[in-house]
C-alpha cells in the first residue's frame, strides 16, 4: 500500500478499483466543469499569514456545527450513489465518520437507506433532502429521517432540474445505471469492488424502492425520479417542511446574497454556500468567492457554512477564517472510499485533519475559534518578479 499524503493520493487508488461510471458520476461537473476547477483554484488564490515564536501548545480543531460538538469544522456531505462506490459504502463512510467525530450526511439518492445506516451506527446523522413533487412520499421520507433519529435536515434548494454532466450520459449513468457491455468489462477488471457488490444485498435506491409509490423495484425507478423533481420550489415550500421537522434545519445551494437574505427568513439554523460542486449551473462562481459577502450579508442572523472545492485541511481553514463556521466536502471522502472502504473514509479525514493542526499551528494560532482573517494575507507581497 502506499504512503498516502494527500487526498490526491487517495483518488488516483479510487480511480483504479472503481468502475469508471460510478467514479466519473462522482467526479463529474456539469458542462466545462469551468465552475467545477474554480471551487478548488480559488483556494489556492488565498494565502496564509506565517507567524513565529508563538505558543502553539495545546492546539484544538474542536467546535460546533448548529449546535452539535465536532472534532473539526468538516461534515462528510451528501452524495448520491455513494454505495456504488465501495459496497454498503453509506454505512462505512458514516461508521468512519462517527469514529472521528464529524458529521455524516445520508443522500436522499442513497443506495443504504436511512434504516440502514441507523442500524449500523450509534449516533445521529444528517439526513439530505431533495425536494419532490410526490408530497405523500417527502412527508413518509421527513418522518422516517426522525424516526431513525436523524439530528438535522439538509434541504438542497438548487436541483429543481438536473444540470447536464456530459460524462454520465457517456457512461449510461442513469437511475439505475444502464449496463452495457463496456461497463460490464469495466466492473469485471475491478474484482475487489465486483465482490464487494456481491457480497451486499444493497444495490438499490433504498430509501424510494419500496417506499415510493408505483416503485417496486429498479426498473419502475427511472421513470418515477425523471418525474419527480420539482421546478416549482419556492420559498414557501420551506415553510412546509418546518411544519414537520421540529429539529436543526439547514438550507444548502445559497450562492446569492439575496437568496441568502431570503433563507434568513426561513426560520433555518443553517445555510450551506454551495453550487452543488460545480455539478448544476455551469459558470456560476465558485463557493469561497461567494462566502465573504454571504457572511457580511447575514451577520449573526443565521450559521453560514461552505461546500465546494474543499479537498485539504487548508482549504477548511481559509473558508472557516472568511466565515464560515463549518464546511463539507464529499469527494474527498469518496476517494478515500472508494480506495479502502471504511479505512480510506478514516484516512482521508485524518489527512485533512493533520493538515489542518499542523497548518493552524504554523498560523500561530492554537485554537480553531479564533482562526479568522487576521491569519491570512490581505494583500499579494510583491515578489522577486517586481523588481525585474
Amino acid at each position: 500500500m502506499p504512503v498516502i499524503t494527500t487526498i490526491d493520493d487517495l483518488k488516483e487508488i479510487a480511480r483504479r478499483r472503481v468502475p469508471t461510471m460510478f467514479f466519473d458520476y462522482a467526479e463529474a461537473g456539469s458542462y466545462t466543469e469551468q465552475t467545477l476547477r474554480d471551487n478548488a483554484s480559488d483556494f489556492d488564490k488565498i494565502r496564509l499569514r506565517q507567524r513565529v515564536a508563538v505558543n502553539i501548545e495545546g492546539r484544538s480543531l474542536a467546535t460546533k456545527m448548529v449546535g452539535e460538538d465536532v472534532s473539526m469544522p468538516l461534515a462528510l456531505a451528501p452524495v448520491g450513489l455513494t454505495g456504488m462506490q465501495h459496497a454498503d459504502g453509506e454505512i462505512l463512510a458514516a461508521q468512519a465518520a462517527e469514529e472521528v467525530g464529524v458529521p455524516f450526511t445520508l443522500s436522499t439518492m442513497s443506495i443504504c437507506s436511512i434504516e440502514d445506516v441507523a442500524e449500523k451506527t450509534t449516533k445521529p446523522f444528517w439526513f439530505q433532502l431533495y425536494f419532490m413533487r410526490d408530497r405523500d412520499f417527502i412527508e413518509r421520507l421527513i418522518q422516517r429521517a426522525h424516526d431513525a433519529g436523524c439530528s438535522a435536515l439538509v434541504l438542497t434548494l438548487d436541483l429543481q432540474i438536473l444540470g447536464q454532466r456530459h460524462k454520465d450520459l457517456k457512461n449510461g449513468m442513469t437511475a439505475p445505471p444502464k449496463l452495457t457491455i463496456a461497463n460490464m468489462l469495466d466492473m469485471v477488471r475491478k474484482p475487489g469492488w465486483s465482490l464487494g457488490m456481491l457480497g451486499t444485498s444493497r444495490r438499490s435506491f433504498r430509501n424510494i424502492v419500496g417506499h415510493a409509490k408505483g416503485v417496486s423495484d429498479m426498473s419502475s425507478l427511472m421513470s418515477w425520479t425523471s418525474q419527480q423533481f420539482d421546478p416549482r420550489l419556492s420559498w414557501d415550500d420551506i415553510a412546509w417542511i418546518k411544519e414537520r421537522w421540529d429539529r436543526k434545519l439547514i438550507l444548502k445551494g445559497i450562492l446569492d446574497e439575496e437568496d441568502a437574505r431570503m433563507a434568513v427568513k426561513t426560520g433555518a439554523d443553517a445555510i450551506i454556500v454551495s453550487n452543488h460542486g460545480g455539478r448544476q449551473l455551469d459558470g456560476a462562481v465558485s463557493s469561497v468567492s461567494m462566502l465573504p459577502r454571504i457572511v457580511e450579508v447575514v451577520g449573526d442572523q443565521i450559521e453560514v457554512h461552505l461546500d465546494g472545492g474543499i479537498r485539504s485541511g487548508q482549504d477548511v481553514l481559509k473558508a472557516r477564517a472568511l466565515g464560515a463556521k463549518g464546511t463539507y466536502s464529499g469527494r474527498a471522502y469518496i476517494y478515500g472510499l472508494g480506495a479502502m472502504g471504511k479505512a480510506g473514509v478514516t484516512t482521508a479525514l485524518e489527512v485533512i485533519r493533520k493538515e489542518m493542526d499542523i497548518t493552524m499551528a504554523l498560523c500561530g494560532c492554537r485554537s480553531i475559534e479564533d482562526f479568522g482573517t487576521d491569519h491570512l494575507v490581505r494583500t499579494p507581497p510583491r515578489t522577486a518578479n517586481d523588481f525585474m
